[in-house]
């Protein structure tokens, strides 16, 4: 039996790439999406289905019958930042496992919420295999080494579309390891660049990729100036987090269906080796 999924954020970019994704993987995506208040339209076409759009004020009316139709359903949350504590409250009220792909929010509450009540959920500030990858290195550098780095300054510059509303949260978790290493440096610090003519000028992003691009660079300099490292990692496109998205559904689907689902990240996922 195929995995049930609800991809909340729908009609936004990021939900169509992952139902898309969803469907072209074998699972089966439910007629139906959380969205916000905004949203004008009540239904939205997506990979040849009619969703329809289940917005706050009438989400808890609603999601009785969504859970008759569909008990099994995981919930896949690119919504906005401003709403992922109030998701997130949402699919533990009503028992519904979730993977959160939504950056910002308060990230604090939010794994305390789901390690209370031991929720089914994998939650992550990025999705890519590749980058999970680099930051489990960098985890690994900062415990192993820590003082590797001392005496060095850091700097870091992410670039996303204009439309994203909050800081990086790869660059965010990123900075928090750097922190573990001694460097005098806050979220606050990073530099985001959302001004479309300097991204392309200056981070050198295609310009047929300004509405969908991540791109970072951390930048590490000796104290005199004369020894500089960098670490940079640049994804135009949302495929690869799509992608990503669906190996973590299918892990969270397994633990489930083995009785031994509870809260994850991705790196969970990355250690399973089951990611494609």
């Amino acid at each position: 039996m195929s995995v049930q999924v609800m991809v909340n954020g729908i009609p936004g970019n990021m939900g169509r790439i992952v139902a898309e994704t969803c469907v072209a993987r074998g699972l089966e995506l439910v007629p139906y999406s959380l969205t916000g208040e905004i949203i004008v339209e009540n239904e939205a076409e997506v990979a040849g289905k009619t969703i329809q759009l289940l917005k706050p004020s009438n989400r808890e009316a609603r999601i009785g019958e969504v859970l008759e139709k569909y008990p099994n359903v995981i919930c896949i949350d690119y919504t906005h930042p401003t709403a992922v504590n109030d998701n997130a409250a949402f699919y533990v009220k009503h028992k519904i496992p979730f993977v959160m792909g939504t950056t910002g929010g308060d990230r604090e509450a939010l794994a305390k919420l789901v390690a209370d009540a031991n929720h089914p959920s994998v939650i992550a500030p990025n999705m890519a295999k590749q980058i999970v990858a680099f930051q489990t290195m960098i985890e690994f550098l900062a415990k192993e080494f820590p003082t590797a780095f001392s005496g060095y300054k850091l700097s870091v510059v992410e670039s996303h579309q204009k439309t994203k509303a909050d800081t990086s949260g790869t660059a965010r978790a990123v900075v928090g390891d750097f922190q573990k290493m001694g460097f005098d440096f806050t979220v606050d610090d990073i530099e985001k660049v959302r001004d479309e003519k300097e991204q392309m000028e200056r981070m050198h992003v295609p310009e047929e990729y300004l509405g969908g691009h991540a791109f970072h660079t951390y930048s590490l300099d000796s104290a005199d100036g004369t020894v500089h490292f960098e670490f940079q990692h640049n994804v135009c496109g949302r495929k690869i987090y799509a992608e990503g998205t669906v190996d973590a559904v299918n892990f969270l689907a397994c633990h489930i269906a083995n009785g031994t689902a509870r809260p994850f990240n991705m790196m969970d996922v990355l250690r399973s080796g089951k990611m494609r």
